[in-house]
Parts: C-alpha cells; structure tokens; sequence
C-alpha cells in the first residue's frame, strides 16, 4: 500500500461525449464540455491519486471544491485531469487540480476530501 502523504498525483482523462455537453447537463445551451463535467473529472483525478493509499474499507468523499472553467472544450475533444494531493490533516486531503484539453489549460481547482468508513458511511444514509 502507498503512503498516504502530501505529493501523490492522480489522473482522470476522457472523450467529451455530447452526453458531457452544457446542453445536455443543462447547465448551459452549447454542446460544450459542461462545467459540472469538468468538477467529476477533477475529482476523478483526486481519487486516482489516493486510491492506493486508503485505508482497507475506506473511500474518500468531496466536500468542497473550488473551481475555474477557464476555457470551453467541443465534443469530441481529449480532456484530462491533474490532481496533486497537497495536504494530509487527519481525515481531510487537499488537493491541487487542474485540467486541460493537450498544452491548453481549460480549468484550475481546489478541492477537499475526506477519509471515511465506507460501510459505515452508508448505513448512516440508510437510518
């Protein structure tokens, strides 16, 4: 198992599909990569960077990012995603992201996760 400590990077790529378009997210007309799109592929990229590291039956869930779409992406392009973890305080990782489309920068993130129970964690939803 990997250490869990500041450094660890995760990557997320994928094809801008017409079903990852503002228009059909509806957060936006266009047939554009939409923005809520861009957060899932950068807390895509968070979770690859720690997936090796958890511990066994634990999992990460977001609680706060901070984002900038910074420039649009058409269907068909490759998007990817960097995240750089940047702090370990206790349950809570910080991370650093961002996200391009080839050498052009389309977003920048910070974003917070935090460690939990994964059984446990559902079985508080389910009461």
């Amino acid at each position: 198992m990997t250490e869990l400590k500041a450094g660890l990077k995760g990557t997320a790529a994928w094809t801008v599909t017409e079903n990852m378009s503002a228009r059909v997210c509806r957060s936006g007309s266009l047939d554009v990569f939409a923005t809520p799109m861009l957060v899932a592929l950068m807390e895509c990229a968070a979770c690859d960077a720690v997936k090796d590291a958890l511990p066994e039956g634990s999992t990460s869930v977001g609680t706060e990012m901070d984002a900038k779409h910074t420039a649009a992406s058409p269907v068909g392009a490759e998007v990817c995603a960097e995240a750089v973890l940047t702090a370990v305080e206790g349950r809570k990782l910080s991370f650093d992201i961002t996200a391009c489309e080839g050498e052009k920068v389309i977003g920048t993130a910070k974003h917070e996760r935090f460690i939990v129970d994964a059984a446990r964690f559902m079985a508080k939803l389910a009461k």
